[in-house]
């Protein structure tokens, strides 16, 4: 596809090469990225374009299948499953609909009778019908699993942008054994409108540690750098194959003390059909997120109380998404 619409400007982002051997100059330029905007670029990160490419191609399969077929694998209560268009409203402020996107979470997967799998966001996955899209789980699972090994890379990027051992983020409890949920995105081609509340995604920071973005070639994601700002400046985040766009959530913003601030950005419509793939990397769910040692002293005390991994994350998925009893009505 090509750049239809390609706005002229576009904020400018620094780039992470996960293979460079200058682990000082990543350090460096991770950091300041995080302290200017909280995006950035990876690139050389392992996972192959041929295998992104089937990604993508497995992901508009399930997009086009009809309601009814995809309304069989509506999400459940541990956010596993399809998300129907106008399921999720991000800015309920500024926003008279919700999203003008559909999507499909899949997490790690934890089978019924482990020990785990009755807390939130674990469990078994909800997959569409074997017969219906063949090997579209081993592709999913497949790149959940490639995603995550990249997610652990750039997570000790940060931990030494933050003074920390290169280690500190790889503990059990962290992401040894995260939540890290997956979400395939498709956008149906509405025009969004800001001045009447229509949006594509609405204004919104993440809730957990990191999001790693991959996008098709379509513009539509917008950053605002200075959420404060009054007015506030939007700027479109260039699609670059090949990489991923990397962004910080709100659980390192507490984690950091407010030193890595989460990004406020949304996704405006075109006109044009457009798919994007979201891995939100979260720690194990019994993770109790507190200030950092490095983030704080006698001068700048913590700004935020400790609070439990899971317990956070229900709480924010709750606020944003509707209640599936509306669903469950309908079906009746």
């Amino acid at each position: 596809m090509e750049n239809d619409g390609a706005p002229e400007k576009s904020s400018v982002l620094n780039c992470i090469d996960l293979t460079s051997s200058d682990i000082q100059h990543s350090v460096s330029s991770l950091k300041q990225a995080c302290l200017d905007c909280g995006f950035f670029y990876v690139v050389n990160h392992g996972i192959s374009q041929e295998f992104m490419d089937e990604v993508f191609v497995q992901s508009r399969k399930f997009f086009e299948l009809g309601l009814e077929e995809k309304m069989k694998v509506l999400r459940n209560h541990k956010h596993r499953g399809y998300t129907p268009t106008l399921d999720e409203i991000l800015d309920p402020d500024n926003q008279v609909h919700g999203d003008y996107k559909e999507g499909y979470y899949i997490g790690i997967e934890k089978p019924e009778g482990d020990p785990e799998a009755d807390k939130p966001f674990y469990g078994p996955n909800v997959w569409p019908a074997a017969d219906l899209l063949s090997g579209w789980r081993q592709t999913m699972e497949r790149y959940h699993g490639e995603a995550l090994e990249v997610a652990r890379k750039v997570a000790r990027i940060i931990a030494l942008a933050l003074d920390l051992d290169v280690d500190f983020f790889d503990k059990a409890e962290m992401l040894g054994n995260p939540i890290s949920i997956m979400r395939l995105l498709h956008y149906e081609g509405k025009v969004s409108d800001p001045a009447k509340g229509l949006y594509g995604a609405g204004a919104h920071s993440d809730y957990g540690l990191i999001t790693l973005l991959v996008t098709d070639d379509i513009y539509g994601l917008q950053i605002c750098k200075n959420k404060d700002a009054k007015p506030q400046v939007w700027e479109y985040v260039a699609p670059l194959k090949g990489s991923f766009i990397v962004n910080l959530g709100d659980m390192l913003e507490r984690w950091s003390n407010g030193i890595f601030k989460s990004t406020l950005h949304r996704v405006l419509g075109n006109g044009q059909e457009r798919y994007s793939i979201a891995y939100f990397v979260e720690p194990s769910h019994d993770c109790l997120v507190e200030c950092l040692p490095t983030c704080k002293s006698e001068e700048n005390p913590a700004k935020f109380p400790p609070i439990k991994c899971g317990a956070y994350l229900s709480q924010r998925y709750t606020d944003t998404h509707a209640d599936l009893n509306v669903y469950n009505q309908s079906q009746t």
